[in-house]
């Protein structure tokens, strides 16, 4: 049984409890503290609608995430402390499906005072296998014949943040909801999401200019984290594990995707930082490629390239165009 699924309402008969208990200066330690001080107390379940939050919210707000520094967000579970902060949050930002115990706890504890970006970010892309069964691209046949194929069911991607100009629809719908929320503040919402949309612009036209003439143009990632980036900027993305990082491919996968890699001319397979890089150097190894690390964005920590997103995402960039050969 998924323990994930147990976590938050195990913890809901804890929750009066927790909520009264002193603060152990964990990230859920802001709470009821923080709103007698007139902030907005904001809880975020994972580090992409934690950063959007506090470039919008600025000192009007109190961010904590759900997900420590380290911790892979897929896979969280909640502790009574967290559930309890989630309670007594003014605003919880998560997005419903990629963490189960997070979607638990919201529909048990904040359901009103939660915001679900999934709408906002637009999930139009599905996971599915991107290549058949006999290791061959498929991506340009007609709908009679990919259907010919064995193709795994597909799954709405929920990596969002990973291209630029969705990041910035999400942060719009944070900023309106911070100025339902404390309307007093609402302009200065409106003037921070301003300027931190100006600088997802500026990096999507990077990004553009930087992958527009790059000589191989499939990209094999450790898990199916850059679709919406691949798709933004005309790349393919190819996954050795799934939606998750912790699926675990089955030889005849990672048979499957050396194969392609070598008909593709792939010289570089991409790890990330959160977990493990072995299939990744499996792969490489099979097919004489490189490894280089190309970060989901998940969280940030001492091994991520930069102290934010945009300084990540251009770490990215800076790998593919490397690895890709880009001018």
């Amino acid at each position: 049984m998924d323990r994930r699924l147990l976590a938050a309402p195990a913890a809901l008969g804890l929750v009066a409890l927790s909520a009264c208990g002193p603060g152990d200066g964990s990230a859920s330690s802001h709470g009821s503290a923080a709103a007698k001080d007139g902030t907005i107390t904001v809880v975020a379940s994972f580090y992409p609608l934690q950063h959007a939050a506090e470039q919008i919210g600025g000192r009007h707000v109190q961010v904590s995430n759900l997900t420590k520094p380290g911790a892979e967000p897929h896979d969280l579970e909640l502790t009574p402390k967290d559930v309890a902060t989630l309670s007594r949050a003014d605003l919880a930002i998560y997005e419903k499906g990629l963490q189960s115990a997070v979607d638990t706890a919201v529909a048990d504890t904040a359901p009103d005072k939660a915001l679900d970006v999934a709408t906002a970010a637009d999930l139009s892309l599905m996971h599915g296998e991107t290549i058949g069964a006999d290791g061959h691209d498929h991506a340009g046949e007609s709908a009679e014949e990919h259907a010919g194929h064995s193709h795994g069911e597909g799954a709405k991607d929920p990596h969002f943040w990973l291209d630029p100009l969705r990041y910035a629809k999400v942060s719009q719908a944070i900023a309106d909801r911070l100025g339902q929320v404390d309307p007093a503040h609402a302009a200065d919402y409106d003037a921070n999401l301003k300027a931190f949309t100006g600088r997802l612009t500026a990096l999507d036209q990077e990004l553009a200019a930087g992958l527009k003439g790059c000589t191989n143009r499939t990209i094999v990632t450790s898990h199916a984290a850059f679709g919406y980036l691949a798709d933004r900027y005309r790349l393919r993305q190819v996954a050795i594990s799934g939606l998750s990082p912790e699926e675990e491919p089955e030889p005849a996968k990672l048979a499957q995707i050396a194969t392609y890699a070598k008909a593709h001319r792939v010289t570089t397979i991409y790890a990330e930082t959160l977990v493990s890089p072995a299939v990744a150097q499996t792969v490489a190894k099979e097919t004489g490629a490189q490894t280089a690390v190309l970060d989901p964005i998940e969280g940030i920590t001492d091994a991520s390239a930069a102290k934010d997103y945009v300084g990540v995402m251009q770490a990215n960039l800076a790998a593919l165009k490397k690895g890709q050969s880009c001018p």
